[in-house]
């Protein structure tokens, strides 16, 4: 596929794609994502940059998914009033991040037919944008506006606001539910509340010191998320990193990938009153996260991927311990497994219940395990593979039924193929160098970092600036493409069920609201 005012052949390439940035005017940005809407390409990250001291300009980004890998358009975009093509039309996941990217930077989308602020709580005035270099922050919070809902009218409907401050220890996040009884008609999300400024924040580090700051846009993804930055600050500074680094970043991306299944699992039990399954699975769940901080110091892996390697390694008892833990890790999976399929319960409550269908997934773009169980069948790992899992030949799980029982199908076979790759990561590792030396970033260098994370694809951009640090860098989660599906997959089930959908998808209120 060829995308007006991208003269490049694209090709997803180990450090991701340095090459794969192209300089677009207005139409073809427009142009671009019109051909890749039609020939089934994905919408990956939108966002912007203010280049006003270097060019005089706004710099709009966009980074789509396409058959030959990931292509980034870069629109210059100047005025009073910058603004630039809307694209919501033919990629709803963008609705979001046109108005986030209008809060912070000040640039709108034309003529987009939802334009209520969505970052925008009581952080900042009106009229002021974070990611601005004149910006100057309020000494203290300003008014918080009123949030206009859609409202759903007629006989019986009321409305159910819960949250952002919810009864449990998750995130905050306001969810409004339309209903008539229990069943629920409408489901609308406000999100920002976690809204930490990473995206500026990100401009205080070098470009080697990075990784510190995107391993914590998402606790539950710090090894995707400092991979894909690691990948892209690789790619800006034109290093390659040892074998031995490579197979130990997969090694760690594994551990996450289960860790986290093994939490969802249980805590998916426990939603449906099983609490014997939370008891089990968390107890797997701890086991794992302690042989992780024995090994590599951090019960989460953070602050172990980092640009040209890794900062700890892999000693052979340890990996002893891993391939003895993986083989305990499966046989009890399999038979709890086995408990959730044949549990009359859990069945009654997991079947049909939040069904997202494979159109209505591929209409809101969904990302990760989520898509994979309504048919979307999208995996870094296998579709682009970074070394070494060109060598591993991961399998892909992928369901179609779009329904909680799907995801939790997905994530117990997904369990099984990332032991599968864990044995044998630790059987093949080759010996050698687990980091390279960095050079001094050219001011200007961009790159992008792209790593299928056990809930999708994370995503990071770096561009560096004087001195070598960061001018501007983004790091997208992928809960920004399925929090919206998530309002389409609760309507017509019961409030109850609300709880059970949501976990199933389990999506990131941190890394979402960066």
């Amino acid at each position: 596929m060829r995308i007006p005012g991208h003269d490049v052949d694209w090709r997803s390439l180990p450090g991701a794609a340095a090459a794969g940035l192209a300089r677009v005017t207005a139409s073809q940005w427009l142009e671009g994502a019109r051909l890749v809407h039609e020939s089934g390409g994905r919408l990956v990250a939108l966002w912007g940059a203010d280049h006003r001291s270097l060019h005089g300009a706004f710099t709009v980004y966009a980074a789509f998914a396409v058959r030959e890998g990931l292509a980034v358009q870069a629109l210059q975009v100047r005025g009073n009033a910058p603004a630039y093509p809307e694209i919501s039309g033919l990629f709803p996941a963008a609705n979001r991040m046109q108005r986030a990217l209008y809060d912070l930077l000040g640039v709108a989308a034309a003529d987009a037919a939802d334009t209520r602020p969505w970052y925008r709580h009581a952080a900042w005035p009106a009229g002021s944008f974070p990611l601005r270099s004149d910006f100057v922050a309020p000494p203290v919070p300003v008014e918080a506006l009123s949030y206009p809902f859609v409202r759903v009218e007629g006989d019986g409907v009321h409305e159910i606001p819960v949250g952002p401050i919810h009864a449990g220890v998750i995130e905050p996040g306001h969810f409004r539910f339309s209903v008539v009884g229990e069943k629920v008609l409408r489901l609308e999300e406000r999100l920002g509340y976690t809204h930490k400024g990473i995206d500026k924040r990100f401009a205080d580090f070098p470009v080697d010191a990075g990784y510190q700051l995107a391993g914590r846009v998402s606790g539950d993804s710090t090894v995707a998320f400092a991979w894909a930055y690691a990948q892209a600050a690789e790619s800006l500074l034109a290093v390659t990193p040892p074998a031995r680094a490579l197979w130990l970043r997969a090694l760690l991306l594994e551990r996450e990938r289960v860790g986290n299944h093994l939490g969802d699992l249980g805590a998916l039990g426990n939603d449906a009153a099983f609490g014997f399954a939370f008891a089990q699975f968390m107890r797997l769940r701890e086991d794992w996260l302690r042989l992780n901080r024995e090994a590599f110091g951090h019960r989460l892996l953070m602050d172990v991927v980092v640009p040209g390697g890794v900062a700890a390694d892999l000693g052979a008892k340890n990996a002893e311990r891993m391939l003895r833990q993986a083989e305990t890790i499966e046989r009890e999976v399999a038979a709890l497994q086995s408990i959730f399929d044949e549990h009359a319960g859990l069945q009654d409550r997991f079947l049909t219940t939040g069904r997202l269908t494979p159109a209505q997934a591929r209409g809101f773009g969904l990302a990760g395990l989520a898509g994979r169980a309504s048919a979307q069948d999208f995996d870094l790992r296998c579709d682009f593979p970074t070394p070494p899992y060109d060598v591993l030949e991961p399998k892909k799980v992928v369901r179609s039924a779009g329904d909680v029982a799907a995801r939790v199908q997905v994530r117990f076979e997904e369990v099984h193929e990332s032991l599968r790759l864990i044995r044998s990561i630790l059987l093949r590792m080759p010996e050698g160098e687990r980091r390279v030396a960095l050079p001094d970033p050219s001011p200007g260098a961009f790159g992008v970092g792209w790593i299928e994370g056990w809930r999708g694809e994370a995503f990071v951009a770096v561009e560096a600036g004087e001195g070598g640090m960061i001018r501007r860098a983004h790091a997208h989660d992928p809960s920004w493409q399925n929090w919206p599906a998530l309002e389409t997959a609760v309507i017509g089930n019961i409030v109850p069920d609300f709880p059970l959908i949501n976990k199933s998808f389990n999506l990131s209120y941190s890394g979402h609201d960066g």
